[in-house]
């Protein structure tokens, strides 16, 4: 199986999960071109792609979706919630018919040999998801656009091969930044974006020694930045109650503008 990050940030997401005869998009937020010259990265073709699971409706998950699909007829997968907020999104033009398909959290469905399973996440939006995917024996998941976590995320997150996990904001930046006062609430809040600090945290608990990476994503354009992402996270997990050491666990950082690295599993 491989997972690559084509687009992760706050002005753009779109990752690639695929095992060689199943390819699956999870987000399509930005240009059809950027993802197809992503996929071409990965000797991917756009009419390969057998489905794009949307994990909420904001611009920066969707924005390439309606195009990318009236070209290539590509199935989308969302829950209910998130497939009315589509229907809404007037910039998208209209859908080819038929191609939006409703998911249920924590219910499995197939996609060639992949297993899917949308999980509940905690985010300003109609009913946000994350996705878990496995086959053979691998897993690997996407968890980004949660402004906090539980007992039920840690348990989706268990036992995976590779992760994409949000490391969105550094609090200190985002508190002198130059967001307004409302919308810095609205990130640091529990329906907003998960900081460095509480990435490494959620880390932390799920770690084992079959972890083989973890890529961070969603990070913001102004209140981030990948090295500060990355040490933080890092430091996180060797203070953290765990017996592993930041050094240990293979962590990249995920790419706004361009294709990040290929995560084989």
């Amino acid at each position: 199986m491989r997972l690559c990050s084509i687009a992760s940030g706050s002005s753009g997401n779109c990752i690639y999960i695929g095992d060689g005869e199943s390819h699956l998009l999870v987000d399509t937020g930005i240009s059809k071109k950027r993802v197809e010259e992503g996929l071409k990265q990965l000797d991917v073709k756009g009419e390969e792609v057998d489905a794009i699971f949307v994990t909420h409706e904001h611009i920066d998950h969707i924005q390439g979706l309606g195009v990318f699909c009236r070209k290539y007829k590509t199935p989308v997968y969302a829950t209910g919630g998130t497939i009315e907020g589509i229907r809404k999104c007037s910039t998208l033009g209209k859908l080819p018919e038929g191609i939006l398909r409703e998911v249920e959290v924590d219910k499995v469905l197939k996609v060639g040999c992949l297993a899917v399973r949308p999980f509940a996440i905690s985010h300003d939006a109609n009913e946000p998801c994350g996705y878990r995917v496995e086959n053979g024996g691998k897993a690997v998941a996407v968890a980004t656009d949660l402004g906090t976590y539980d007992a039920y995320t840690v348990e989706n997150l268990k036992a995976l091969d590779a992760v994409v996990l949000e490391a969105n904001h550094d609090i200190h930046m985002l508190e002198v930044g130059p967001y307004p006062y409302p919308l810095k609430r609205r990130v640091m809040g529990e329906r907003g974006h998960l900081s460095n600090e509480l990435s490494g945290r959620l880390l932390c608990d799920i770690l084992h020694d079959g972890l083989k990476s973890v890529m961070l994503g969603h990070l913001s354009k102004e209140n981030n930045y990948a090295e500060l992402a990355y040490e933080t996270v890092k430091l996180e997990v060797s203070l953290g109650d765990n017996p592993y050491r930041g050094e240990d666990i293979p962590i990249t950082v995920a790419k706004r503008d361009a294709v990040s690295g290929i995560i084989e599993l």
